[in-house]
């Protein structure tokens, strides 16, 4: 196997700077939107078999160095109770909110083999086909909360700020029941035979430090320290978290993930001995292959001072994005940091 990118989580040698991409299994892929057309979004989570063709899609495809598990972050809130659809152009939509201690004592904390036992089915099917790394995740418990509460997408999260600020027990004891089903989830996701697990706060930006401290980072905490007994490196990327880097290089990760508002220098001299993901603008693919050339080995020099790093964007590769730009990407990459 191909294991430059568990070295670099650790912060070992290695002989290239491995590069994976967010939602690189996706919609920006032909042959993914081939595979997709026959079925529902949630059908395709739900379907192991379609799983790993998908996954193994960006691998085949464009010689990543990991594959992430295809699933989505909502997958484990629909077992926790929360009926869960996906509607084009719109996203994700919760028909039931939770905004009162009714709605939120209907939320279960599910058995994780049982309730989503198609995604450990997933996990154990892949392992017998790749020949790099795989990552399992789920989403943090402050991004998933904020769905619940604002039934789906929000720009100004209006309801999450408001039961945050004016019902602090109520927005805890939710936390805290995400958090309880999270570990279970992932420590399946582990047993099942996933090689690093990731941790996606994608809303944790939206919150002032202080606020952070008091109604997040404790959860995420508690969830990296319990999966610290099965030995997988742990990624914690928190988007639009330029503020919170040192949260993020206390919380247990031993990566840190880093999205594109940040020179990625700064960011290692503030997260000092951890490795780093990122943190390329996903947009940045489209640039001319000299720019990109050029754009790609800054990173590269800006990054060799890190404990370790994995090359990524900045937050998932866009749906619109050619595919041969993203092959250009990996491409260069392996090429110039080999050298």
């Amino acid at each position: 196997m191909n294991d430059t990118f568990l070295r670099a989580c650790r912060g070992e040698k290695t002989d290239y700077t491995p590069i994976w991409m967010m939602r690189q299994a996706g919609r920006y892929l032909p042959e993914y939107q081939k595979v997709r057309g026959n079925v529902t979004f949630l059908e395709l989570c739900k379907s192991p078999e379609l799983c790993v063709e998908v996954t193994l899609q960006p691998i085949d495809l464009l010689n990543m160095d990991a594959a992430i598990l295809f699933s989505d972050i909502l997958i484990l809130m629909e077992a926790m109770g929360a009926p869960l659809d996906f509607h084009e152009g719109k996203g994700p939509v919760f028909a039931t909110t939770v905004r009162d201690q009714a709605s939120l004592d209907k939320l279960i904390i599910p058995d994780p083999d049982e309730a989503t036992g198609f995604v450990m089915e997933t996990i154990k099917l892949l392992k017998k086909e790749l020949k790099v790394p795989l990552i399992g995740f789920a989403g943090a418990p402050f991004t998933c909360a904020t769905y619940l509460i604002e039934g789906g997408s929000s720009k100004v999260f209006w309801e999450t700020k408001k039961l945050m600020f004016t019902q602090p027990e109520l927005f805890h004891g939710l936390m805290e029941k995400i958090t309880e089903a999270t570990i279970l989830y992932l420590q399946a996701q582990a047993r099942a035979g996933a090689q690093a697990l990731q941790l996606f706060d994608s809303w944790a930006g939206i919150l002032a430090p202080c606020d952070y401290e008091e109604f997040a980072y404790p959860y995420v905490r508690k969830i990296l320290a319990s999966l610290k007994q099965y030995d997988v490196p742990l990624i914690y990327f928190a988007n639009n978290g330029a503020t919170l880097l040192e949260y993020s290089a206390e919380s247990g990760a031993d990566v840190v993930g880093l999205d594109w508002r940040i020179n990625i220098k700064d960011a290692i001299a503030r997260v000092g001995n951890k490795a780093v993901q990122g943190n390329i603008d996903p947009f940045a693919l489209l640039l001319p292959e000299d720019k990109l050339k050029n754009r790609i080995q800054r990173l590269l020099d800006d990054a060799k001072d890190a404990r370790g790093h994995i090359f990524n964007l900045g937050h998932g590769i866009h749906q619109f994005t050619p595919p041969a730009q993203a092959k250009l990407a990996v491409d260069l990459v392996h090429e110039l940091s080999s050298k």
